[in-house]
């Protein structure tokens, strides 16, 4: 399989283990990520407008503690990516998707990843490779962030709060992260919320859409392309540990320019799991804790890259320890009479 992930063995990671530490692969030794000295090295930051810090958190080049720095500025001062009630939009031409993966290629993805964990069951469900008729849409740039959930919230008083919201409190310094986890009827909500503040028809994207637009119309492992590169996402390889400004890692943007598709949090689908045309119902781990589950795609700040794989199908654990967001898509046609996306 072009661009398989070698791998030294070593002793292998239980996703089941109590210490969270030992499933994230942490040593013992690793008590950061972002050093104090490396981030204040970036103080000039301090005197840039708001716009220039948006620039900054999307520089490939920029060193990450600078672009993470740009972005928790931005968080306290107001970003201007973020626009709850016309947020920015990638749009996809559709046409022939192919989703999924050769059934020839579990084996090898196994190996690959066998040292964190990963077991043929779950790769399996990703299995047959096979092509998918998608009219053209929209997909929102960046998740849906806690500032987004915030009005959301304001404006249903009763709306689910995302577990990450502390006291289910929203926290400022966090404004531009997505928001996570939020729970499935959230998401759904949210969509719903939106839909009716806006007159469009935002929806959750459906399976073969997140991956059409995290594979950009090709065959390719991840959204930049088959090699794994862990500087290029927010998983528990090389990122802060924590969850991220939106946007903050874009060398790991996919074709079309859509962000954050990999790492810094899972994203809910419109699809609850079943076997693909062609597959086999595999009942996992998941299946038995969770039965009937809805979908999640792209990984998370908290776990490794394999779910980062764009052809990945996970869901939620209903563990901190799994951070699950979501974005949201606009069919083209649906918005030809006076939406529109940036």
């Amino acid at each position: 399989m072009a661009g398989t992930v070698t791998r030294a063995k070593r002793p292998r990671i239980s996703p089941d283990d109590p210490d969270l530490r030992v499933v994230m692969g942490l040593a013992p030794t690793v008590i950061e990520r972002l050093a104090p000295e490396s981030v204040s090295a970036h103080r000039d930051l301090l005197r840039l407008d708001p716009h220039a810090l948006a620039s900054t958190v999307e520089e490939p080049d920029a060193p990450v503690e600078r672009r993470w720095l740009a972005g928790q500025l931005l968080a306290l001062v107001g970003d201007p990516r973020i626009d709850t009630f016309n947020p920015a939009l990638v749009s996809l031409p559709g046409g022939t998707a192919t989703i999924g993966l050769p059934a020839e290629d579990v084996n090898a993805v196994v190996e690959a990843w066998w040292g964190v964990g990963v077991e043929e069951s779950w790769i399996r469900k990703e299995v047959p490779r096979h092509e998918v008729e998608l009219t053209p849409f929209q997909m929102m740039k960046y998740p849906v962030t806690n500032l987004d959930y915030r009005a959301f919230c304001i404006d249903v008083p009763g709306a689910p709060r995302p577990s990450s919201w502390r006291f289910g409190i929203f926290a400022l310094a966090r404004s531009n992260h997505p928001a996570w986890t939020v729970p499935v009827e959230g998401a759904d909500a949210y969509a719903d919320w939106l839909r009716a503040r806006t007159g469009r028809t935002f929806r959750l994207p459906t399976e073969a859409q997140w991956e059409y637009a995290a594979n950009g119309g090709a065959i390719r492992q991840f959204p930049w392309g088959d090699e794994w590169d862990p500087e290029r996402a927010n998983t528990v390889e090389a990122g802060p540990l924590d969850v991220t400004p939106v946007g903050m890692f874009p060398a790991g943007g996919s074709a079309h320019g859509i962000l954050d598709l990999a790492g810094n949090a899972e994203e809910w689908v419109r699809d609850r799991y079943r076997p693909f045309d062609g597959g086999r119902l595999v009942v996992d781990d998941l299946v038995e804790r969770a039965g009937n589950y809805r979908v999640t795609r792209g990984g998370c700040f908290t776990r490794f890259g394999d779910l980062a794989r764009c052809s990945r199908r996970h869901g939620w654990y209903g563990r901190e320890i799994y951070a699950v967001g979501f974005r949201l898509v606009e069919e083209i046609a649906d918005c030809a009479d006076g939406g529109g996306g940036r």
